[in-house]
């Protein structure tokens, strides 16, 4: 490795270059915070988990859920104990009922944040079949509508986005009196956010005649966010960074079909 020392200057600009690139340096390293985040915060849950003609809306049908998600919903004395629950249920449409069930109970003040020992993985259904991204066929190998192969992807980041959301809750619950409610409080809401939109995605999937687990995935994601299951701020980097690459993925999947 060359020392530091030893490499050459950069060239840098001058005049009104040199002042416009310092500023955007500066911008950089100070982002401004989300004009919307406060009032994320604040927004109780939303009960919208269905699409209507018209766009979100309350489902019609039994709020009682999936079976193995009946049965948990009043499981759990704690965020953490709630959220390992959710990683431990294989089902996801049950995995989201659970999770909009937990954080009701966390938005209502019913719930501390709590002490909970996460999985090494999170359980997950027979099917879909995991392979690599390589692997994973097009729409057109696959003999599938285009709509029905995108929304089959969207719901299986939606569904990493739950167990990862979950994952950071209880995998780092010991450090509560560190990193403070909220952080846990903002991962909770994310969870149900990706939770809603999950059954979105599996509602539109259903009436296109599928469901989700018909069509090959990859973990890709999962896989990337478990290198950072011993390091609280490696994870808050590695999230967005993977995100990224996996829509990325998605968009050149695309391009090659």
């Amino acid at each position: 490795m060359v020392p530091l020392g030893r490499l050459p200057a950069l060239p840098l600009a001058r005049g009104s270059t040199r002042r416009r690139l310092l500023a955007a340096g500066a911008f950089a390293a100070s982002p401004l915070p989300w004009p919307g985040l406060h009032t994320w915060r604040r927004a109780p849950p939303s009960d919208l988990r269905s699409w209507g003609p018209n766009g979100p809306c309350a489902p019609n049908t039994d709020k009682a859920g999936p079976p193995e998600a009946a049965a948990g919903v009043g499981h759990g004395s704690s965020l953490a104990e709630m959220g390992a629950l959710v990683l431990s249920t294989a089902d996801p449409l049950a995995k989201a009922h659970l999770t909009h069930a937990a954080f009701s109970r966390w938005a209502a003040g019913g719930l501390p944040v709590g002490l909970a020992r996460a999985p090494d993985h999170p359980a997950r259904p027979e099917k879909p079949l995991a392979v690599t991204q390589k692997e994973v066929p097009t729409h057109k190998a696959m003999g599938v509508p285009l709509n029905a192969y995108m929304l089959h992807n969207l719901a299986h980041v939606e569904l990493n986005a739950i167990d990862l959301a979950w994952d950071t809750v209880v995998r780092f619950s010991p450090l509560r009196d560190t990193l403070g409610d909220g952080f846990f409080a903002d991962f909770a809401r994310v969870a149900d956010d990706e939770s809603r939109h999950f059954r979105w995605y599996s509602q539109r999937l259903a009436e296109l005649g599928f469901r989700y687990g018909d069509m090959p995935v990859h973990n890709l994601l999962w896989r990337e966010c478990a290198k950072s299951a011993s390091d609280v701020s490696a994870r808050m980097a590695v999230i967005p960074l993977v995100q990224n690459l996996n829509r990325k993925l998605e968009a050149l999947m695309l391009d090659q079909d």
